[in-house]
């Protein structure tokens, strides 16, 4: 069984619900959600915007391998209302041969953040480091954003 601890935040729509309802696809498709955080409403972060974030956090255990659970927490994000429109815009490094290798930490230039419906992260996967194109872990800007951090160290309490 693995542990891995996911960011959710909305900031468009129904936030509540929105988050709600990854919560509950999460625990159908990933595993079983042991613990999860309160939600705290922050301002956005990295970008202007007139649409404050509801954010948390949760504690799942599951089989699934980390590709597995970025698949299927990225499957949830698309039903729920994240298109490409949404997402974050990465500019191309020379280091890397096509949009779907970036990631921050390859990038010579900021990610352009934008509102979005839902946003889920994988922030930690048991005690596993790896940076790979598609998925670094843990996740490399975590520590920086407090819309994380408090969340995170909500549940770590009680796990």
């Amino acid at each position: 069984m693995h542990h891995v601890y996911i960011g959710l935040g909305s900031n468009l729509g129904d936030r509540r619900q929105n988050i709600t309802e990854a919560i509950r696809l999460i625990g159908e498709r990933v595993g079983t959600v042991v613990a999860q955080s309160s939600l705290s409403e922050f301002e956005p972060w990295g970008f202007q915007s007139e649409h404050p974030f509801l954010n948390g956090a949760i504690h799942v255990e599951t089989h699934l391998s980390p590709f597995d659970v970025l698949a299927a927490t990225q499957q949830i994000e698309r039903e729920l209302g994240k298109t490409e429109r949404h997402a974050t815009k990465r500019s191309k490094s020379p280091h890397t041969s096509s949009p779907s290798d970036l990631s921050p930490l390859t990038s010579h230039h900021p990610p352009q953040y934008k509102d979005r419906p839902i946003d889920i992260d994988i922030l930690l996967y048991d005690d596993l480091h790896q940076n790979n194109p598609r998925l670094t872990l843990p996740h490399p800007m975590m520590y920086e954003r407090p819309f994380v951090m408090k969340p995170l160290k909500e549940i770590l309490k009680f796990t």
